[in-house]
C-alpha cells in the first residue's frame, strides 16, 4: 500500500475554523481541512502554505503543528500533518478546488460529514478547543 504525506490547515478566525467540501476525492465526497501533498523538497509547513495559496488564494500568517494523524484508506495510507493557522492580515478565502466552504464553531464540528482522517482532527478540536485556540498559541 502506498503512503501519502499531506499537510492540512486548521484555519481559525473569530471562534470558528474553516471547513472545505469536496464532491470528488479518492475517498469520496466529504468535508476536510484544506491542504494537500507535501512535495519532495519541502517541509510540511511550506506545503500547507503553498497549498492554501493554490487552493484558497490566501496567505497564512501563523502556523503551528497540532498533530500528525495517520489513517489507512482502502488503497493508500495517509499521514497528515495538521497545522493550526491564521490568515495573514487582509486575506480572504476563494474556493478553487472545493465546491463549498464554511466557517464552523465548536458546536458545529460534528454536524459535518468529514472525510475519515479529518474526523480524527475534528474530534481533537472538539475535545481541546479552548486549549488549542488559546491566545498564547496565536
Amino acid at each position: 500500500m502506498s503512503k501519502v504525506h499531506v499537510a492540512a490547515a486548521i484555519i481559525q478566525r473569530a471562534g470558528s475554523v474553516f471547513a472545505a467540501h469536496r464532491t470528488a476525492s479518492q475517498c469520496g465526497p466529504g468535508w476536510e481541512f484544506p491542504g494537500g501533498r507535501v512535495e519532495e523538497d519541502e517541509t510540511s509547513e511550506q506545503a500547507v502554505r503553498r497549498e492554501i495559496a493554490e487552493e484558497l488564494g490566501a496567505r497564512l500568517a501563523t502556523t503551528w503543528l497540532l498533530d500528525t494523524v495517520s489513517y489507512d484508506y482502502p488503497t493508500f495510507e495517509l499521514e497528515m500533518d495538521c497545522f493550526v493557522c491564521e490568515l495573514a492580515k487582509g486575506e480572504s478565502l476563494t474556493l478553487s478546488e472545493h465546491d463549498e466552504g464554511r466557517w464552523v464553531g465548536r458546536d458545529e464540528l460534528f454536524g459535518l460529514e468529514w472525510l475519515p482522517a479529518d474526523r480524527k482532527v475534528a474530534r481533537i478540536l472538539g475535545m481541546f478547543w479552548d486549549q488549542i485556540f488559546a491566545a498564547q498559541h496565536l
